[in-house]
């Protein structure tokens, strides 16, 4: 049996005890069996936190960017360091299969570096100027102290694509993880922690929804960065734009996949496949919807199914598992009674992948199910679980008008070799993010990510946009004085 964690708080840069209320963080695959166990932080010791974050403005922002970029470049090097020991612990706590768990924890340390090393990069811009003797200069300035809340899908790398650039760009930040990751939490935060960065730049407070809502609502807090559901991104935006605090919200998703008649169907196959169930469909980003031309559908449909026998679901610290868990039994329950409502509306099945006998988790077979309209609960609904609706269609307008349905407008995929085609694909798509002959899943450091409509709210993260959110741009009119 492994030993239960014994979690703390992280504040001005002490561990503490919590004095809010107990949590415990249980395994998605055998829910008997506690990872961790802490207490909450009370909002006594969010608000010493922000008190820290908010004395450290100042010699934080005055440090110069290289040095604030060597805390991360140590950072990273723990991680790539610590992953094989800390893939087994992540994979139990998230339910992630650990191969995936390796690759995240890999992923971070990219984002991390990518991050140091705009300490390389110009740090404003100058324009000419229509006066004699006079040049006008836009710097960006750290907005202060930001407020991290990350999500439980992704537990290593999200925050740090958070935190990376919110710390380089010399703010300080409070971070707060799900309580169902927080011994992955844990593990970034002591990397973080041994990177030697100054006591109060960072800290970690564990908590329910009263502690996320208490964070978002402090006085100190000067800007938010979120990643969830999309009610909550809606209703955090809400209510700072009545403060004048910027936020920037990532949320839900409806991603689908197009293949048209010219695809390469096997290639199209095995990117919906990993797509659709990679992490159990537990992705903003998964292929949830995927849209066929008739005259491929039925082939697609036999290579989809057989390929779907190498979809194992089972044990995620099992090398071989390809689907793990889901992260709660509300989750699954969720996105089975959907599959169940589907099926009673006519819903076809294509297939469905048994889970294990005596499997006693939150698992949740991955299914494929045919419907007859885009008007169904299984084309609009984010069910965020392993379950592909299929549409077919004749007319790529129609497949592309299919495609952008819904509140949502993350990312497309789009499959075909005609050049036209794909072309107009690009111009119609409303995603804020189009692959072209690649899954709809996946993000890449030095690249804006993020969607529009209900998907994302402010500015992209990543790349060169992650200087947007977390930066303000001053205009400075520099006037020689001769004396």
């Amino acid at each position: 049996m492994t030993a239960i964690l014994e979690l703390e708080n992280h504040l001005g840069g002490r561990w503490s005890a919590g004095e809010g209320p107990d949590f415990t963080s249980t395994s998605p695959h055998d829910p008997d069996q506690v990872v961790a166990a802490g207490r909450s932080a009370s909002t006594a010791q969010v608000d010493a936190a922000l008190r820290s974050a908010t004395a450290r403005r100042r010699s934080w922002r005055r440090t110069p960017i290289h040095e604030r970029a060597t805390h991360l470049l140590r950072a990273a090097d723990i991680l790539d360091g610590e992953a094989a020991g800390w893939a087994p612990t992540m994979a139990r706590e998230s339910g992630k299969p650990v191969g995936e768990c390796r690759g995240e924890l890999a992923r971070a340390a990219q984002i991390l570096r990518y991050h140091a090393h705009q300490a390389d990069a110009p740090a404003g811009t100058q324009f000419a100027s229509p006066r004699a003797g006079e040049r006008i200069l836009v710097d960006h300035r750290p907005l202060g102290v930001v407020a991290v809340i990350s999500p439980f899908n992704f537990p290593i790398a999200i925050p740090a694509w958070k935190i990376a650039p919110a710390l380089v760009y010399g703010n300080t930040v409070v971070w707060k993880p799900p309580t169902s990751v927080a011994a992955t939490a844990d593990l970034l935060m002591r990397a973080l922690e041994a990177s030697g960065l100054p006591a109060g730049v960072l800290s970690l407070v564990h908590g329910d929804a009263e502690v996320g809502d208490h964070l978002v609502g402090a006085p100190e807090v000067d800007a938010v960065t979120f990643t969830g559901s999309t009610p909550v991104g809606t209703a955090i935006a809400a209510r700072c734009a009545a403060r004048g605090v910027p936020v920037q919200a990532e949320m839900g998703g409806k991603n689908a996949a197009v293949v048209l008649a010219d695809a390469d169907l096997d290639a199209a196959v095995a990117a919906v496949v990993s797509g659709a169930f990679r992490s159990a469909g537990q992705k903003c980003t998964a292929t949830s919807r995927l849209v066929l031309h008739t005259a491929i559908a039925d082939d697609f449909l036999e290579r989809l199914t057989a390929a779907m026998a190498g979809v194992t679901v089972g044990d995620p610290e099992d090398e071989s598992t390809y689907v793990g868990p889901l992260i709660s039994a509300s989750a699954r329950d969720r996105v089975d009674a959907a599959t169940s409502r589907a099926v009673e509306h006519g819903a076809r099945l294509i297939c469905r992948m048994s889970v294990p006998e005596g499997v006693r988790g939150h698992h949740c077979a991955p299914t494929v199910l045919e419907i007859a309209s885009c008007d169904a609960e299984l084309w609009q609904e984010e069910l965020f679980g392993p379950v592909l609706a299929v549409l077919r269609t004749d007319q790529i307008d129609v497949a592309l008008e299919a495609a952008a349905s819904g509140p949502f407008a993350l990312s497309l995929a789009v499959f075909g070799s005609d050049l036209g085609d794909v072309l107009d694909a690009i111009d119609e798509a409303g995603a804020g993010m189009v692959h072209i002959n690649s899954e709809t899943a996946g993000a890449d450091p030095h690249v804006p990510f993020g969607g529009n409509r209900l998907s994302s709210f402010g500015p992209r993260e990543q790349g060169a946009s992650a200087r947007d959110f977390y930066t303000t741009a001053t205009t400075v009119y520099l006037q020689a004085v001769k004396r």
